[in-house]
């Protein structure tokens, strides 16, 4: 048996970018990211990574339920596991020029660990001003 540590390959990608397109059945408590424009939104974010030359260093995926529909539409950012609400065009834009171009982050937009209910969101922002 050798002492010698295995190590982790590179990384396929610089980064990964997974934007929930679950669906639910309408009228769930909980909603869904489809219905708020995930899809739209995911495919919005593809071109436009790829406008930005982003398109062999990051992935953008679609992702089945990530378990915060109450928030979304929700995407999440990997490796640095990070994530954000986006609701437009502009989040999106937001995020590819300052998360993943110039590698820092969009505080108004990332989510927190404790962020359940919209809510959650608004209220930190309120206390952040």
């Amino acid at each position: 048996m050798s002492d010698d540590v295995l190590m982790d390959p590179a990384p396929y990608y610089r980064a990964h970018v997974f934007v929930c397109t679950n669906e639910r059945e309408p009228g769930h408590p909980r909603g869904c990211c489809r219905e708020k424009g995930g899809d739209e939104l995911r495919d919005y974010m593809k071109k436009k990574a790829t406008g930005l030359g982003l398109g062999k260093a990051v992935r953008i995926n679609n992702a089945g339920c990530l378990d915060r529909c109450e928030l979304g539409p929700v995407l999440v950012v990997y490796p640095e596991g990070v994530w954000y609400a986006v609701t437009s065009k502009a989040d999106i834009d937001e995020v590819l020029q300052t998360h993943l171009v110039e590698g820092k982050r969009v505080e108004r937009l990332m989510l927190q660990p404790t962020d359940k209910l919209p809510a959650d969101i608004v209220a930190r922002r309120v206390a952040a001003e």
